[in-house]
């Protein structure tokens, strides 16, 4: 099964689709699923890719 943050590499720029508070985080790594994400307003976030499916920013 394949989700949509199966494509995120670090360096990417994402949103959280329920914390909008956090900001444009960006993806510092993506391990069988697993993605950590560094948040501005949230700090170093693990996201469970299989539950949540982070929103790529590409411009911003």
């Amino acid at each position: 099964m394949t989700n949509m943050t199966s494509f995120l590499e670090p360096g990417m720029r994402v949103r959280h689709p329920s914390q909008p508070g956090w900001g444009i985080g960006q993806v510092q790594s993506n391990i069988g699923g697993k993605v950590t994400v560094n948040f501005p307003e949230a700090g170093k976030v693990v996201i469970d890719g299989s539950r949540i499916d982070l929103m790529p920013v590409f411009d911003e």
